[in-house]
C-alpha cells in the first residue's frame, strides 16, 4: 500500500509539471495572437481597378432641356489619359481622366480643346478628396489631395498639395462652394472650374463657359454611365455610350 501511495504520487507530480510546461507554452504564444489582432484593425485602403476604355461606342442621351440625341463616340488611348472625340450631330473634343470606376471629361466644341482641363476626385473619410487631373493635348495626368480646413461635406476650404505631370511638387487653397446643381472650385493658382459629385466620385471641368463637363460611371460590362453639364449648369443632360 504504502509502495502503491508513493508511486501514484509520483505519478500526479509528473502530470503537474508536465501542465505547468505546457500552460507556460500556450501563454508565450499570447503575444503573437494579440499582435495580429492589432494589425487587423489597421484600416484597409482598396485601391479600385481602372478599365481600359478606349474603342468605338454608339450613344444615346438627353440634353439639358430634356430632348433627346444620338451619335457616335471615339475614346483614344492617349499616355495617362483619354482623348474623347464625339459626333452627335457636331464635334466635340474633350480630355478623359479615369479613377477608379470612374472617368471624368472635359469638353468643347470643335477638334480644338486647348485650356480645358478636368479633375476627378475621389471623396474619403475625414474631409479628404484624392484626385488626378489633366489638361487637353498633354498626355500625362497630375495628382492632388486636398484635405479640408472648415465647412461640412464636400463644400468648404480645403489645403491642396500635388505633383504636376513633370513630377515637381505644388502647394495650394482650394475653395469649394455650392452653386446650381453643383459645386464653384476655386485654387488659389488662379484656376477654377464646376463640377458636381455622384456618390463618392467627384467630377470638376476646368477652363471657363467654354469647357464643359461629363461625369461617366464605368458599369461592369463596359458601358459609360454619364452625366454633363456646362459651366455653372442649374441643368444637366445625360448620355449612355455602349461599346461597339
Amino acid at each position: 500500500m504504502k509502495q502503491n501511495s508513493w508511486l501514484s504520487s509520483l505519478i500526479a507530480l509528473v502530470l503537474f509539471v508536465a501542465c505547468v510546461m505546457g500552460c507556460t507554452k500556450t501563454g508565450a504564444d499570447v503575444p503573437t495572437t494579440e499582435s495580429a489582432e492589432k494589425n487587423n484593425t489597421e484600416p484597409q485602403v482598396v485601391v479600385p481597378t481602372t478599365t481600359d476604355i478606349a474603342g468605338d461606342y454608339a450613344i444615346v442621351g438627353t440634353n439639358e432641356d430634356g430632348s433627346p440625341y444620338k451619335g457616335a463616340l471615339k475614346v483614344i488611348k492617349r499616355g495617362d489619359v483619354y482623348q474623347f472625340r464625339w459626333d452627335a450631330g457636331k464635334q466635340y473634343d474633350g480630355i478623359g481622366i479615369p479613377n477608379g470606376n470612374a472617368v471624368a471629361v472635359s469638353f468643347t466644341g470643335g477638334s480644338n480643346g486647348e485650356g480645358c482641363g478636368v479633375v476627378i476626385y475621389q471623396a474619403l473619410a475625414g474631409g479628404r478628396l484624392e484626385g488626378n487631373w489633366g489638361y487637353w493635348g498633354k498626355n500625362e495626368m497630375g495628382t492632388e489631395q486636398a484635405v479640408r480646413t472648415s465647412g461640412t461635406g464636400l463644400a468648404g476650404d480645403y489645403h491642396a498639395t500635388g505633383k504636376n505631370p513633370d513630377g515637381s511638387g505644388y502647394k495650394a487653397e482650394l475653395s469649394i462652394t455650392p452653386r446650381a446643381q453643383g459645386y464653384q472650385f476655386v485654387w488659389s493658382n488662379n484656376s477654377s472650374g464646376f463640377g458636381i459629385k455622384q456618390g463618392n466620385t467627384v467630377s470638376v471641368g476646368i477652363g471657363g463657359p467654354r469647357c464643359a463637363f461629363v461625369a461617366y460611371e464605368i458599369k461592369p460590362n463596359g458601358v459609360l454611365d454619364g452625366v454633363w453639364g456646362g459651366y455653372g449648369s442649374d441643368k444637366t443632360g445625360t448620355e449612355k455610350a455602349t461599346k461597339k
